[in-house]
C-alpha cells in the first residue's frame, strides 16, 4: 500500500513541532505549556510540605498527577469531571514521573502535576508526560532554593511519544488524523538512559508481529531522544 499522507507533510519518522513555554502560570512552582503540533497541554507542578497517609513515616516524598481534557479541547464539548480514561492516564503520568526521581531525596514533600489539555490533536498523554517532567524539574529546583529539600532528587529526564501502524506502515508521533486510522497504536515512555518505563501497545484494527514491534520501539526511541534534547534546552 502507498504511504498515508500526513496532513502536515511530515515524514514517517518525524516529530511534530515541539515547544515548552515555562512560567506559563504564576502560582505553581513549576508551570509549562507544552505543544506537540496542535496538541497543547498546560502542566502545573505544585509543591506541598506533606505526603499522602500511606507514605507517612517512610522518610520519602511523593509525586502524583491529575489529568483532564478541558471543555473546548475537542470538537464536541468535553464534560468536566474524571472518567475512567482520565484516571488511567493520570496514573500513567504519575508512574512515569516517579521513575525519574529519587523519592528519598525529597522527604516530606508532595509534588502534584496537573495536566490540563487545552487542545487535543492526538498524543495528549505523551505530551502530558513530556511537559510534566519539565514542570516537575522546575518545581523541585524551587523547592531546593527554598530549603525544603537539600539534594536534587532528579535522576534524569522522562519523555514519551506515540507510535503506530497505519496502512501497514509505522509512523512516529501520531496526530488525530493518523491516530483515528491506526491499525496499531502504542505509547512509549523512556528515561534519559534509553530504558523503558512503560509501553502501552494495542492492536486497534489488527495485529502486529515482533518485527513490527521492534520497528515501533526503534521509532519511539529516536523520537524520545529528540524530546529529551528539547527538554534540556527548556530547562537551561
Amino acid at each position: 500500500m502507498s504511504d498515508f499522507n500526513r496532513s502536515d507533510g511530515r515524514t514517517f519518522d518525524a516529530l511534530r513541532s515541539v515547544s515548552f513555554t515555562r512560567n506559563f502560570t504564576r502560582y505553581a512552582e513549576g508551570s509549562v505549556l507544552v505543544c506537540f503540533g496542535e496538541t497543547k497541554v498546560l502542566c502545573n507542578a505544585s509543591v506541598e510540605e506533606r505526603v499522602p497517609p500511606f507514605m507517612r513515616g517512610q522518610g520519602k516524598g511523593w509525586v502524583t498527577a491529575e489529568y483532564a481534557m478541558l471543555p473546548g479541547s475537542t470538537p464536541d464539548r468535553k464534560r468536566r469531571g474524571t472518567d475512567g480514561r482520565s484516571t488511567e492516564i493520570q496514573r500513567l503520568i504519575a508512574r512515569s514521573l516517579r521513575a525519574g526521581v529519587n523519592l528519598e531525596k525529597m522527604p516530606g514533600l508532595l509534588v502534584t502535576c496537573d495536566c490540563d489539555v487545552l487542545y487535543a490533536d492526538g498524543g495528549t498523554r505523551t505530551a502530558s508526560i513530556t511537559g510534566a517532567y519539565v514542570a516537575l524539574a522546575q518545581a523541585l529546583k524551587v523547592a531546593r532554593d527554598k530549603g525544603l529539600i537539600q539534594k536534587n532528587p532528579l535522576l534524569g529526564s522522562v519523555a514519551a511519544v506515540s507510535v503506530g501502524i497505519v496502512e501497514d506502515k509505522a509512523y512516529l508521533d501520531l496526530d488525530y488524523p493518523l491516530d483515528s486510522r491506526a491499525q496499531v497504536d502504542m505509547n512509549v515512555v523512556m528515561n534519559h538512559k534509553g530504558q523503558y518505563i512503560e509501553v502501552q501497545g494495542t492492536g486497534e484494527e489488527g495485529v502486529f508481529d515482533r518485527d513490527q514491534l521492534d520497528t515501533l520501539l526503534d521509532l519511539a526511541g529516536k523520537g524520545i531522544r529528540q524530546l529529551a534534547k528539547v527538554q534540556r534546552q527548556a530547562l537551561t
